[in-house]
């Protein structure tokens, strides 16, 4: 009996023993939280502390964050490496992703020309004025996660992804945090780092959203309740600046701004079991031009803790994250089925069209972005979510879009100009869509200045079916111009006159069906009625001062065009070509033009533009035109010289010589030119341009001549948001004379 008693007790401490060597193994396998704050691009130093908690082997079981950290949080949680997240930050191109600067390729031809010269755009309702809600809508910084995020379009439940994940947001409408855990991951992470003023709020389930930490910038509370047992936090806030700091209004709106995110962290930081505080006082939320910097700050404040962290690390179960997911790296995929939600007054064809993607077919990842951006640039949505999903049946994906159609239609636009030519001139623009059908824009320019002006345009936009337009223009200015261009050769020898100081006015109207043709080519025809007065006081012959009539014609034509732009930029191109063919054939001219014949003009003018490096571009040139039929018609003949865009009817830019200082019923012209990007934004130019323009040039075989005029030109531009600031030193050795020109603001 004893015997059995003596076994039974060391079973039983035998037992006690084990239970409590496993209550203590259970204790010490601790569960690992990463809680990140926002900052801005200070949160790139999140990165370097991840390369760091990555090398030494420290295993996260639950990351939270706020705004920048809700961004680097999210791609970490879904299987990127520090490693990996430091390679794709350190080559953004953060500028183009977080302002929606959309590649000019993505606009239509009626956008671009509306949009390319106005400084200030507003939104105009209930007969008011409003400021834009904010400076980016967003799109390219979606569009950027998206695909970073595409290998796990599937998880609609975060605490499914590789490393569980949730994140802050902020309800703008009561001030409430709102903890994100489910749906659509790019959205969230977008809704949570929606900084005020710099992004637009984000509409979540049936909630408007903002940035995260404006109610809770460190959220530990939240992410202890999930029941970790050690958390690790990085802090990448703001400090509150001295006096002496603080010098502008920005700052001391930023101060007050930061009171409550430092008092809250004077508490939360105490509930940190590792806190991990970088260095990185000498930056700012957008000094995301030193990613580099900050990213390596964050890896030094990390290694000043490792000795904790590898203690952390022996007390961690061996598999403690779920196997890591391994990013979507393919360049193209395959589209299924297509799903288009939110639409009213636009129709899904007008959707599909502008995307340019069909359902069960191949597109790359970049096509499918250009056609995102095309679009986002028609300005007819305030937003544009779509998702990716996998396809339960085959390897491709169904693409789901919701869309939300703008509200405000009308805008009022404005900007300055001053050039040689027209001299000082302010635009006012209003701009008006959905004016008398749902896909159709609307667009009156007023030009108040030495020179009033006026251009109206009206598109009813069908893409790649038949567009129909119709466009108004005025134009005048006075000027010494050539006589060839107004006298034949007679008349010049018996006036002596060169030079004739006259008053240009035109008015021109046009009618014009237009299509695109092969994606990027604008193919259109029409008809034309052009309005066209010419006068002197130079030839005036009696004693009235009444002015001597070169011309005052109507005149009647038919035209044609082919058009194709891929310039990255107007006017300091890096890359692109440009195609522009244009026939008209003038059929009928009125009472005062005695003696007229029909005659056609047809003219073409090409560019390619390439870069040498990130500051080095080079942009070439070439164009030509000819007159066919009648000849005595001259006022409409081709004219060089000066330097300028938007140039009407057949005047050509040509550097070296004067405005409309060369004339002849055709020409050819090759045009050369270097541009330095010296530092941002400020180019030095040099250009060179060769002609040969006279009378029949194509039949006397003169065109292929070396040519008789020729024009050098050193400059230095300034691209500001009023328009490019632009002085152009030109030397022609012909005439052994140089001219300035002075350009200020866009073109119009």
């Amino acid at each position: 009996m004893k015997k059995q008693s003596f076994i039974f007790l060391v079973f039983l401490l035998v037992f006690i023993s084990a239970k409590a060597q496993i209550y203590t193994q259970e204790k010490e396998t601790q569960k690992v939280g990463l809680v990140l704050s926002g900052g801005g691009a200070k949160g790139l130093a999140h990165i370097g502390v991840l390369k760091v908690l990555d090398s030494l082997g420290v295993k996260v079981d639950y990351v939270a964050g706020s705004s920048m950290g809700a961004i680097v949080g999210a791609l970490y949680a879904s299987g990127y490496s520090g490693k990996q997240l430091d390679s794709i930050f350190r080559v953004a191109d953060f500028e183009n992703i977080i302002i929606d600067n959309l590649p000019r390729a993505s606009k239509g031809f009626f956008e671009r020309n509306n949009d390319e010269k106005y400084a200030v755009k507003l939104p105009f309702n209930d007969y008011k004025l409003k400021l834009p809600s904010a400076l980016s809508k967003g799109q390219n910084t979606y569009n950027y996660l998206l695909k970073l995020l595409l290998h796990v379009n599937k998880v609609e439940d975060f605490s499914e992804l590789p490393i569980p994940f949730f994140c802050i947001a902020t309800n703008i409408e009561t001030g409430k945090q709102v903890i994100l855990e489910k749906g659509n991951l790019t959205q969230s992470v977008m809704a949570s780092g929606a900084l005020p003023t710099l992004f637009q709020p984000v509409t979540l389930n049936n909630q408007l959203l903002i940035d995260g930490g404006v109610v809770n910038n460190y959220p530990i509370d939240e992410l202890r309740a999930k029941g970790l047992d050690v958390i690790i936090g990085v802090d990448v806030q703001d400090g509150l600046m001295n006096k002496n700091e603080l010098t502008s209004a920005p700052d001391v709106l930023l101060q007050i701004s930061n009171f409550r995110t430092i008092k809250d962290m004077a508490v939360k930081s105490k509930k940190t079991d590792i806190y991990i505080k970088p260095d990185i006082k000498d930056y700012n939320v957008v000094s995301f031009d030193a990613a580099k910097q900050i990213v390596d700050l964050g890896s030094v404040a990390a290694l000043n803790k490792q000795k904790v962290l590898k203690d952390l690390i022996k007390k961690q179960s061996k598999n403690t994250n779920k196997t890591r997911l391994k990013p979507y790296v393919k360049d193209s995929l395959i589209i299924n089925e297509i799903s288009i939600k939110g639409l009213k007054n636009y129709t899904r064809a007008y959707v599909l069209g502008k995307l340019k993607i069909k359902s069960n077919t191949k597109i790359s990842y970049s096509d499918l972005i250009e056609g995102v951006n095309n679009l986002v640039a028609t300005e007819n949505f305030d937003s544009f979510e779509y998702q990716l999903k996998s396809s339960e049946k085959t390897d491709g994906f169904n693409f789901h879009a919701n869309l939300k159609e703008a509200q405000i239609t009308t805008f009022f636009k404005f900007g300055v100009h001053y050039d040689n030519l027209y001299k000082s001139g302010a635009i006012a623009n209003i701009t008006k869509k959905r004016f008398l059908f749902d896909n159709d824009i609307a667009s009156l320019d007023v030009v108040l200045g030495d020179n009033v002006r006026y251009n109206f345009e009206y598109l009813i936009d069908k893409g790649f079916y038949w567009s129909i337009g119709l466009r108004s223009n005025f134009n005048n200015f006075n000027r010494n111009v050539s006589a060839q261009l107004l006298l034949d050769d007679s008349e010049i020898d018996a006036t002596g006159l060169n030079k004739i100081d006259v008053e240009l006015q035109d008015q021109t109207n046009q009618f014009y069906l237009q299509t695109l043709f092969r994606k990027d080519f604008a193919l259109s025809i029409g008809a034309e009625h052009k309005r066209l007065e010419i006068s002197s006081e130079t030839l005036a012959t009696n004693d009235e001062d009444e002015d001597f009539t070169f011309e005052s014609t109507d005149y009647v034509s038919v035209f044609g065009g082919l058009k194709l732009d891929t310039y990255n930029d107007k006017y300091f191109p890096k890359k692109g070509v440009y195609f522009n063919g244009d026939i008209h054939a003038y059929l009928y001219a009125s009472h005062f033009n005695t003696g007229f014949e029909p005659f056609s003009i047809a003219k073409v003018d090409m560019g390619y533009a390439f870069s040498l490096s990130d500051k080095w571009a080079f942009n070439m040139q070439t164009s030509g035109g000819f007159k066919l039929g009648d000849k005595t018609t001259k006022t409409l003949d081709f004219s060089l010289g000066g330097y300028g865009n938007n140039l009407i009817n057949n005047f050509i830019p040509f550097l070296g010589y004067d405005f409309i200082s060369l004339s002849g019923n055709s020409y050819v012209k090759v045009y050369a030119g270097l541009d330095y990007e010296v530092y941002k934004k400020h180019h030095i130019t040099l250009e060179g341009n060769w002609a040969n323009v006279e009378d029949d040039i194509f039949d006397s075989g003169n065109w292929l001549s070396l040519p008789d005029y020729s024009g050098y030109a050193l400059g230095y531009a300034i691209d500001t948001f009023l328009g490019p600031v632009q002085a152009k030193y030109s030397y022609s050795p012909e005439r052994k004379k140089s001219i300035l020109f002075i350009n200020l603001g866009f073109w119009f």
